[in-house]
């Protein structure tokens, strides 16, 4: 089972996200804040993380390091989450760890490209 982790300040977003990932494979989880993000993976680490940039409580860049200090932190895929390509947070977000990158607005392709693919069982 996928487990994925949307954080995002805004409820709609989270709602829309865990809507167009949640399915008989991935477990959607939700945090608001970076607080709550890192105590959420210090209990159970998702293997996917969907980071907003503009979160109020927290740097990006610090939530990512301190997700990636945590225990299977290392193996966790984060993904900077931003309303329009700008270099220099992208930068120091894959900088502190994060493995790309997905735009806002997002659609069910654009987030589902990030997620590993559903083996086919036959």
């Amino acid at each position: 089972m996928l487990r994925c982790m949307i954080v995002d300040g805004s409820p709609v977003v989270r709602k829309v996200a865990r809507r167009l990932i949640a399915n008989e494979t991935t477990i959607v989880t939700t945090a608001d804040t970076g607080y709550q993000t890192i105590a959420a993976c210090s209990v159970e680490m998702p293997d996917i993380i969907i980071l907003d940039d503009a979160l109020s409580d927290m740097p990006a860049p610090e939530i990512i390091s301190q997700v990636r200090a945590l225990p299977g932190g290392e193996n966790s895929k984060i993904y900077l989450c931003l309303p329009e390509v700008d270099l220099s947070r992208i930068m120091r977000a894959k900088r502190a760890g994060a493995a790309g990158y997905l735009l806002k607005p997002f659609n069910r392709v654009s987030i589902t490209e990030i997620l590993p693919p559903v083996p086919v069982e036959g």
